[in-house]
């Protein structure tokens, strides 16, 4: 065989790997579960006050706890065996969701009784629970996958996610049209489903600390390690501000329903079409990675976010609504997989649950308060102009990050 067909890029190296595709077999099923959830919550509290700020505030509610919880979270994922971490919070996660089914029994009247506040109280819940799952599972997926793999391993797990992004909210807006009751009982399925997929992966051993370091010294060591690397801190501050202002999926309930005068399926294809553009791209990432000029296409790629974004803002045609939608996502998962793959390569093993845990607040977080902010902005000046405005502002942001991280805009991660 030749030098170059040795060198030749595999796209399907990682999969060759057992343990990652039970690995993706639990990110599938928890992400189904999770986004049919989104779903599921937004549609019924939208039902029950026709209030766009209400929609904001579910995602206020879940980034709170989670933003608080996340550093503490970084410390337990690099302290203690990670496995049992994703095992123990995603079995609480079965149980909140339980509680949400429980509520939508048309036998129970605690939604009649309470209005809104049980929901919001349960969905609090699920963000503490998914601040200890996102420090956990990226530093765990390393402990899977040898280092080469880090960037092909980073394209199917987005690859995967954003599949699951595409069935959870089509499912979720068809189930809901039966009710709320069958829907959130489908979605117990898929999280049950994810957490005994989990148990085909073996164990890792804890990675060992370089010292013995106090509680308040391993907290704020994932800050200090992320605000020193101008390549984590610039991908870092990118994906938030573009995720911050262009959070037009939390509107999308009203949106569907005060512009495109669509009803829950029509919602489903809506919250399905950024992950199928996603997917698209995942697998065009898959046979050839944004690697070699890896700082260009970040950019790039989250400039045409925000250009999708405010193209979206001003449709007023089902049809093309959905198509901007798809093009967010197929811009967005360029951007994720970069991000990831800077973070995987440029983290050592001891502090991987720490920085994730930082990450976490940056990026999981900001979809939330994102949705908070696009709640409150379309309160105050319209649907159409919240989003447009928050697409403005992402190509903005690209452009201040790009003159103030060189390093970052001429990355080459082969080099890495």
């Amino acid at each position: 065989m030749s030098e170059s067909k040795k060198e030749k890029h595999d796209p399907f190296a990682v999969l060759r790997i057992k343990e990652f595709n039970f690995f993706l077999a639990n990110r599938f099923f928890l992400t189904l579960g999770i986004q049919m959830q989104s779903v599921i919550v937004g549609w019924q509290v939208y039902d029950l006050t026709h209030d766009v700020l209400a929609l904001g505030m579910i995602g206020l509610t879940e980034a709170i706890p989670f933003i608080i919880i996340s550093l503490f979270s970084g410390h337990i994922a690099d302290s203690f065996n990670r496995k049992y971490i994703i095992l123990f919070f995603s079995f609480l996660f079965i149980l909140v969701t339980s509680l949400l089914l429980y509520f939508s029994l048309d036998t129970v009247h605690v939604i009649k009784n309470y209005g809104t506040t049980p929901i919001f109280i349960a969905i609090a819940f699920v963000g503490m629970i998914r601040g200890f799952l996102s420090a956990a599972y990226p530093s765990f997926m390393s402990q899977i996958v040898p280092r080469a793999f880090y960037a092909n391993a980073a394209t199917w797990n987005s690859t995967f996610w954003h599949i699951a992004s595409v069935m959870g909210p089509s499912l979720a807006g068809i189930l809901i049209a039966v009710n709320y009751t069958v829907a959130y009982t489908v979605d117990i399925s898929f999280i049950v489903l994810a957490f005994l997929a989990f148990l085909f992966i073996a164990s890792k051993p804890i990675p060992a600390k370089d010292k013995t370091e106090s509680l308040f010294e391993s907290l704020s060591a994932g800050i200090k390690f992320v605000f020193k690397n101008q390549l984590i801190l610039g991908a870092l501050t990118l994906d938030l501000f573009a995720v911050l202002f262009g959070g037009a999926v939390a509107l999308l309930p009203a949106f569907a329903d005060k512009v495109l005068h669509a009803g829950s399926v029509e919602l489903g294809f809506l919250r399905a079409a950024p992950a199928i553009g996603a997917v698209i791209m995942a697998l065009i990432i898959a046979y050839k990675p944004p690697t070699k000029n890896a700082g260009r296409n970040l950019f790039l790629s989250v400039g045409a976010f925000g250009v999708a974004t405010i193209l979206f803002g001003l449709s007023t045609n089902f049809y093309w609504a959905l198509f901007f939608l798809f093009l967010t996502g197929a811009f967005d998962n360029v951007s994720v997989v970069i991000r990831h793959t800077i973070l995987q390569l440029s983290t050592p093993d001891n502090m991987r649950g720490r920085v994730s845990a930082v990450n976490g607040i940056f990026i999981g977080s900001s979809n939330e308060i994102g949705a908070f902010e696009s709640g409150t902005t379309a309160r105050a000046f319209g649907l159409k102009p919240s989003i447009v405005v928050g697409g403005i502002l992402t190509v903005l942001v690209v452009i201040v990050t790009a003159r103030l991280t060189p390093k970052l805009r001429k990355l080459n991660i082969d080099n890495l």
